[in-house]
């Protein structure tokens, strides 16, 4: 390992050259009002762009600075930012006193200025959270570890892994982005999780409502935008351990970071391990539609999994340009609940299954995810230009014993080209590329225009069949005008022209069935599941907002339409669902989903309140849904029900509100609250809701924290309680769902041992054992609970140097 480190930063090194000219020290420290060190206060030089974070001692160093003029930028939570010009030639100190702010929403915001500036300007409603949220509310992946924030839930996979859903919408109609870069792989299927190492992320940006004009088909509902590890400081070095244990399903994992960087050159590299067993709920049993099935110490079988994940990050940094390469490969196996998939799910071997909580059975999947994303960005006066290039392959296979349905032979022929074993196999390569042209035209007015271009090929094989094989290109430009009205509002509009184009190979069983023809003669016949498609689509959207910010009050409004293409499931699916024991069929007809949205936001912000209020109303002219109909199917299974994807008008409303008051110098008390509903207005199921429409709930918590306590740096100690409403409103065959209240509790702080800073977080995740059901998770429909009590530590170990002045200095 030590000859490992000690390469990496020589390779750093080596490509840094020499510096060529004369560099200076600027060293300072930010204090508060009383003249106390603020730690870990964020400073920011433009427009080099270099940042660091104050020490212990509230102080902070950069070196290697040309001659010439900078502005330091200094943010720390609960505290008033400060810009102060100053002009470089020579070493120089500078110390920065801090003013206390208006309370804000601390809670989920990330309070730097560009988090701030990010948000004034956003017309939609925005929420923006760090890796330190992210640690204190760590849940079984990324995306759960965002549920607690207002609007946003998910749809669970078991205990490691789930997808994202805003105000209601998911799978397609909701974007995640990595690195600029739209994270594509196969989000449609409601088992298919992310494959998105949640140690990687340090800052996370949950855009609310259609964000089509900047991102294009599928951000019709909403965009999850991540961002990997920033820049770091000129001549420094580091990294961080982070180890994480969870009681529930015996979790374990572990991610290891090193980054280093000269004046120009910076790297750094991740790796992460993980592995759990089978997690256990607050239940004996559950109930599968017409069976009951018992559950060994409460253990959803064969639900264990594990991960093996790497990144790596090369990157160039000037005054003017900046040139990032991030590498990247997740990999992982899971189990899927043994009783839950399949047609024989009665004839589970629970002997094999109950052997260990920790092994991988049949059924399972197998996933990789390579990912390669090249970010360059020049700046000049009042001009930015950014390109993104990416490619991804993911590789997916899902294993299950051979079991022979319908004309399927009783034994699987040793003649195919793969494992009996196989039963389904996802193979995509994503081709991806970004413009962003960026000017400022005038005092107050900007003017941004980009082009998103995206290519995919998609190949299938196993012994059954969902999905066809296709080929689809997406291609979009968009044109957006900012205006300062006055220093306090603003004004943005835009427009966006996209197209897309989606060709899917035909389809044909691999063995024989029997047919009847008309003049009643029977023979066998290699049916056709899915005929060769050859589509095209185009669309206009666009979208008007308007901000106002006032000394307390501030209000915003959008106005926009947004666009989604059907994807090759929506228009040829044509098999069996084994976890959901139905037969899904695509409909070739489809014509885009076209949205549009009102949405408004109000935020009061004083020296002990904070509220935001979010509103908004939606429209859907043809949303496409999956509709349960009286056919069933005879071929393939034992009888399923036939769902055929079909489109209706729709119509959506819907809030959240956060609210924040300061009891007193250490008790906070926060509010979180979210509310949709929706309608069907035409087709078979007028009058219902859409499908996994979450239930109103609202989260109360209590955060106590103090400055310090003895060792302790920054205490906290915080107990939420979840209510959520009973769900009602649903579709068939979805049943209602029972409302529920959770208690969780959670306490961090970081502790200086000998010189080495240590984080550690601790929950307590349904503190009483609540039995309980989550309406949008994807075990709902056969009763599965959600998991019992848990408990999550999270130990954090940040580590960090700087280079000596004669190692600064050396010339290569």
């Amino acid at each position: 390992m030590r000859r490992f480190i000690v390469l990496f930063f020589s390779m750093v090194i080596w490509h840094q050259g020499s510096l060529g000219q004369k560099s200076f020290l600027l060293s300072g420290r930010v204090e508060d009002e009383f003249g106390k060190p603020l730690p870990g206060a964020t400073v920011v030089l433009y427009p080099a762009n270099k940042g660091a974070a104050t020490d212990v001692d509230g102080h902070f160093v950069f070196a290697g600075l040309p001659d010439g003029t900078v502005v330091v930028a200094v943010a720390f939570i609960g505290y008033q930012s400060s810009s102060d010009t100053l002009v470089i030639t020579k070493d120089q100190t500078f110390q920065v006193r801090l003013k206390p702010a208006s309370l804000s929403l601390q809670e989920v915001l990330v309070t730097d200025q560009y988090v701030a500036k990010r948000k004034r300007d956003q017309t939609l409603n925005t929420e923006m959270v760090d890796g330190e949220y992210l640690k204190q509310n760590l849940g079984g992946s990324l995306m759960s570890s965002l549920g607690r924030l207002g609007g946003v839930s998910t749809i669970d996979i078991g205990s490691g892994q789930s997808k994202p859903v805003i105000r209601g919408l998911g799978f397609n109609r909701v974007v995640v982005v990595e690195n600029n870069i739209k994270h594509e792989a196969q989000q449609w299927g409601s088992d298919h999780g992310l494959e998105i190492d949640q140690y990687a992320v340090d800052d996370v940006e949950v855009v609310k409502g259609p964000a089509s004009l900047m991102y294009g088909s599928d951000a019709i509902g909403g965009v999850i935008n991540l961002q990997n590890r920033r820049v770091p400081s000129s001549f420094t070095m580091g990294g961080s351990v982070d180890l994480t244990g969870k009681s529930n399903n015996g979790f374990l994992g572990s991610s290891v970071a090193l980054f280093g960087r000269r004046d120009r050159f910076f790297a750094d590299v991740r790796a992460t391990v993980v592995g759990y067993g089978d997690y256990r709920v607050p239940a004996s049993s559950v109930d599968i539609y017409s069976y009951r099935t018992p559950l060994h110490k409460r253990h959803l079988r064969n639900t264990a999994g594990r991960e093996q994940n790497f990144h790596l990050s090369v990157g160039y940094l000037h005054e003017r340009f900046q040139n990032r390469l991030f590498f990247s490969h997740v990999g992982s196996k899971s189990g899927f609940f043994a009783n839950a998939h399949g047609l024989e799910p009665l004839q589970v071997d629970t002997e094999l299954h109950d052997r260990s909580s920790r092994d991988i059975n049949d059924p399972h999947q197998q996933v990789s995810h390579l990912k390669v994303i090249d970010k360059i960005q020049y700046h000049g006066d009042g001009v930015k230009l950014e390109g993104d290039l990416g490619f991804q392959r993911n590789f997916r296979q899902e294993w299950s014993p051979y079991v022979s349905h319908g004309y399927m032979p009783a034994v699987f022929p040793d003649t195919m080209g793969f494992d009996a074993r196989l039963e389904r196999q996802f193979e995509k390569y994503v081709y991806s590329g970004n413009v962003r042209f960026s000017i400022d035209l005038d005092e107050g007015i900007n003017l941004k225009t980009g082009l998103n271009t995206e290519y995919q090929v998609n190949r299938i094989d196993g012994r059954g069949f969902i999905i066809p094989a296709y080929h689809q290109l997406n291609a979009g430009g968009y044109l957006l005008g900012h205006v300062d009205l006055s220093t306090n509002s603003l004004l943005q509009i835009g427009m966006r022209y996209d197209y897309g184009h989606i060709r899917t190979q035909a389809y044909q069983d691999w063995f024989p069935s029997e047919v009847t023809e008309e003049n009643g003669l029977k023979h066998q016949k290699y049916l056709v599941r899915a005929w060769a498609l050859n589509r095209s689509f185009n669309n206009f959207s666009w979208s008007l907002g308007y901000v106002h910010h006032g000394q307390r009050w501030s209000f915003k409004t959008n106005f926009g339409k947004g666009f989604r293409m059907p994807i090759a499931k929506e228009l040829a699916a044509n098999g069996v669902n084994y976890h959901y024991f139905r037969y899904e069929v695509g409909n070739s007809t489809l014509s885009p989903e076209v949205s549009y949205q009102l949405d408004a936001g109000v935020t009061y912000n004083s020296n002990v309140l904070g509220l935001e209020f979010t509103p908004f109303v939606n429209y859907f002219s043809n949303y496409i849904y999956l509709n349960p109909t009286s056919e069933h199917d005879r071929l393939y299974g034992n009888g399923n029900q036939v769902f055929r994807y079909t489109q209706s008008r729709v119509f959506r409303y819907g809030a959240e509100i956060q609210a924040l008051y300061q009891i007193n110098r250490e008790f906070q008390l926060g509010l979180v609250g979210e509310w949709v509903y929706s309608e069907q207005l035409s087709g078979e199921k007028k009058g219902f809701t859409l499908p996994f429409s979450p239930a109103p709930s609202a989260i109360l918590s209590l955060k106590y924290q103090k400055e310090r306590i003895g060792v302790l740096d920054q205490p906290y100690f915080t107990v939420d309680v979840r209510f959520t409403a009973t769900q009602h409103h649903v579709v068939p065959p979805e049943e209602s769902t029972p409302g529920s209240q959770i208690v969780n509790l959670g306490l961090g702080s970081a502790v200086d041992l000998n010189g080495q800073k240590v984080n550690f977080n601790f929950q307590v995740i349904n503190l009483l054992n609540t039995k309980y059901f989550n309406h949008t998770s994807f075990y709902r429909l056969i009763n599965v609970p959600e998991a019992g009590r848990n408990f999550v530590l999270n130990i954090s170990i940040p580590f960090s140097g700087s280079f000596s002045n004669s190692f600064k200095n050396k010339k290569i």
